[in-house]
């Protein structure tokens, strides 16, 4: 079988999330017992925890939700970027744009923090422009956001919106060398929601699925 390569986070009460957001919380409706032959888990979370896709309604209120995103550009060829050492921003100067597949990942962790980050690195808007010119449609990060911490005007995010350029964020990739794959990170087809989670995987180009 070919090597994969699981690029989402666990998901459990402890993981971060923006501060003043939802923690998550997993309970049971149901347990094995007398008269109850399953457990049901009951699950309370963010649609930002883990690795996720934003949504256009998560800046824009009329913008798409969750649900209504086309589902191709989360799905095909794409390319790791290592930017590590890259901080604050991650620009133009630092991303080699030859031949770019549809879909960009930029690991800015030597290691992800399993904690919250105020300090991570963000994407600066002029790059995603560039990218978008040349024909990628999808933008990942293994940081909490395009767009830095404390930005109240989200460039990133809106330069997106711009090219419809489809965003990930959080992913764990601090086992994946750069280079290309291809991805699978299909969002839950929450109908009125501004983001959601997937669960996001890389694994090696073949013929077909360099296509």
């Amino acid at each position: 079988m070919a090597q994969l390569w699981d690029i989402s986070p666990p998901v459990h009460a402890d993981s971060p999330v923006f501060p003043g957001d939802h923690a998550t919380e997993v309970g049971w409706t149901f347990r094995i017992g007398p008269g109850c032959p399953v457990n049901v888990a009951e699950l309370s979370l963010s649609a930002h925890v883990g690795a996720h896709a934003d949504a256009p309604l998560h800046f824009t209120d009329d913008g798409a939700p969750a649900g209504e995103m086309s589902l191709e550009p989360f799905l095909g060829p794409c390319r790791v970027v290592d930017v590590s050492g890259v901080r604050p921003l991650v620009t133009v100067d630092d991303v080699d744009v030859t031949d770019l597949p549809p879909r960009v990942l930029f690991r800015t962790y030597a290691t992800q923090p399993t904690t919250w980050d105020d300090d991570f690195c963000a994407l600066d808007p002029p790059l995603i422009d560039l990218l978008a010119s040349h024909g990628v449609r999808l933008v990942g990060t293994d940081a909490a956001s395009l767009d830095p911490a404390d930005s109240k005007d989200l460039p990133a995010h809106f330069a997106t919106h711009r090219h419809d350029v489809r965003i990930l964020e959080n992913l764990l990739l601090d086992e994946v060398p750069a280079g290309d794959y291809e991805l699978i990170a299909l969002p839950l087809k929450l109908t009125t929601a501004d983001a959601a989670p997937v669960r996001a995987v890389l694994r090696p180009l073949t013929q077909e699925s360099s296509r």
